[in-house]
């Protein structure tokens, strides 16, 4: 089947519902990193394709899809070991982004985002470690799901870095997002109900380019207007470059150790940024992670006493739109640690967090991103479903 987008790997990989269930008649695509039963997921790399086996089973993750009734209808580009934030992969090409055709999709869940925007698929799985389901979410103008560290298992998944992998989805509306959300999260044990407390990260959205912030601000307007007065809160006390650079040891020494003998054997051909990623995940000291550990336990005592149970935090998901294809050099990196900066927070306190396409940036897509306590996925998955019906689409322009 012909591909416009270039959004899929495999369109022929398919699997049919295995039950009648809440997702029947739903066709949805996987990333290439979830296994599935005769298959070889590839994470985007051709030297990892050809040096595994055939997965015995079905990624745990898909199984719950397919007995919810959802058919899956083919697996989705990714970039190299998932190691990227702009869906560039230099084996496989750049899936092209429907809502910004010169401009990058985000990664590492590119193929899943641009299938989901194109309306290729109703939702699509992917992957959240550093930013991978928010980033391309908030790029391709849908909405994507981080759910709390663990909350989804990730049996039969590829590995990035294990202590900050998720399981993550993509949808075109929140409704579809919640429903998803239904068949793979647990069951929670009473009806979720709203969140009391508002809450504007005052650090992200001055870490955000100054008109991507005011339209972020005037989302946060109209749902101060359901919701109530937002209070300002300062996330990270210590800045949030301290914790990007701490989620970036933590993470890359994670991917070293995950990864790092596999690199060795097979020396794979890595495209520009990935290999250079590599080359530096190698040569983080253990002795360079244990205060950053450190800190990382007290940002999850932290963001665990801000959020509670009944807090919703609210930030810009990137720092502006999608930069331009082709972007290379240092422009290109500092817009990476940029959108680390936005990204950290949920990743090192293993947090859910949803971004909703509710801002346009020069006529770019841009997110809108809330933030809940640990646990209490379902709970955010149906207040953004409700609140969703009362929020409109913020345009600016820088020129």
């Amino acid at each position: 089947m012909r591909d416009a987008w270039n959004a899929f790997f495999d369109r022929g990989m398919t699997l049919a519902p295995t039950s009648v269930g809440p997702l029947s008649g739903m066709r949805f695509a996987a990333k290439d990193i979830f296994e599935l039963r005769g298959y070889v997921a590839g994470a985007g790399s051709p030297e990892w394709r050809s040096t595994h086996e055939p997965a015995a089973n079905d990624a745990e993750a898909v199984e719950r899809l397919l007995r919810s009734g959802a058919e899956l209808t083919g697996t989705t580009h990714t970039d190299e070991l998932m190691y990227s934030l702009n869906g560039e992969n230099y084996h496989y090409g750049t899936p092209l982004n429907p809502k910004a055709p010169r401009h990058i999709p985000g990664g590492s869940s590119s193929g899943s985002a641009v299938a989901v925007a194109a309306g290729e698929v109703d939702f699509a799985l992917g992957s959240d470690t550093g930013g991978s389901i928010r980033i391309p979410a908030s790029y391709c103008g849908i909405y994507g799901f981080r759910p709390t560290h663990g909350a989804v298992p990730d049996t039969g998944m590829v590995p990035l870095a294990p202590s900050f992998d998720t399981v993550g989805w993509l949808a075109r509306d929140a409704a579809t997002l919640r429903r998803v959300g239904d068949a793979l999260l647990p069951a929670p044990a009473e009806a979720p109900s709203g969140f009391r407390r508002l809450l504007a990260a005052e650090d992200a959205f001055a870490a955000a380019d100054p008109a991507c912030a005011a339209a972020a601000r005037a989302v946060l307007k109209q749902v101060e207007a359901v919701s109530g007065p937002a209070a300002a809160v300062t996330v990270s006390e210590e800045g949030l470059e301290r914790w990007m650079n701490c989620f970036r040891l933590l993470q890359g020494s994670e991917i070293w150790r995950t990864h790092g003998a596999w690199v060795e054997r097979v020396k794979p051909r890595f495209g520009p940024g990935v290999a250079e990623r590599f080359a530096w995940a190698r040569t983080i000291r253990p002795e360079e992670t244990e205060s950053e550990l450190e800190l990382r336990e007290r940002i999850r005592q932290r963001m665990a006493a801000l959020l509670g149970e009944d807090g919703i935090l609210v930030m810009p998901t990137a720092p502006a739109g999608p930069p331009p294809r082709n972007t290379v050099g240092p422009e290109l990196e500092k817009r990476r640690k940029a959108t680390l900066q936005m990204c950290c927070a949920a990743g090192l306190a293993g947090l859910p967090q949803l971004t909703m396409p509710l801002v346009e940036w020069n006529g770019l897509p841009a997110g809108v991103s809330f933030l809940a306590g640990p646990g209490q996925d379902a709970r955010l998955l149906a207040w953004a479903e409700s609140i969703s019906r009362s929020l409109a689409l913020v345009s600016v322009a820088t020129t």
